[in-house]
């Protein structure tokens, strides 16, 4: 009898041994989403509208002026070199996402920048055809979708270059 009960506290041990990992595994996972999902990080997006004008913003039509839609939009960072890229919607908007365990802030803000290599004349043919737009960026706030915490950065305003 006791041979019995040894069997079987045997195989409770065993089982609850295989099932540890996968348990601290979990807790882990846990701690990486609650880093992610809480205030540790989070996600960071980048959006704006683009106007066809040669700074990007309204121009003297206010909000008549017309938007710059099918654009390339680049985030570049460090050496110029392209971290993310999007195409501007039929209104002009754009918006990058960034995971918060690739990309710091104070990075993004300090060493990247959103490049428009797409010709201005693409939009309207009085503009140059040689040439895009450039912009540093800025935070302006966040939002709690639910669990996720979300960074708001826009372009600090877009500047024309002829050759970057």
């Amino acid at each position: 009898m006791a041979r019995k009960y040894a069997v079987a506290a045997a195989l409770v041990l065993l089982f609850v041994g295989l099932m540890a990992p996968p348990a601290a595994a979990a807790r882990n996972q846990d701690g990486l989403l609650s880093g992610i999902l809480g205030s540790g990080g989070r996600l960071l997006n980048i959006q704006g509208i683009l106007y066809c004008t040669l700074n990007g913003t309204t121009g003297l039509l206010g909000s008549a002026t017309p938007v710059f839609s099918g654009a390339v939009v680049q985030l570049k960072c460090a050496a110029g070199n392209i971290v993310s890229s999007t195409t501007t919607d039929a209104n002009g908007a754009f918006s990058i996402l960034l995971n918060p365990l690739q990309f710091v802030l104070s990075n993004v803000l300090q060493q990247c920048k959103i490049v428009v290599p797409t010709p201005l004349s693409n939009c309207d043919s009085t503009l140059p055809a040689v040439g895009g737009l450039v912009s540093q960026l800025q935070i302006v706030g966040s939002i709690l979708l639910g669990l996720l915490n979300v960074l708001n950065v826009i372009p600090s305003g877009f500047s024309f270059y002829q050759v970057l």
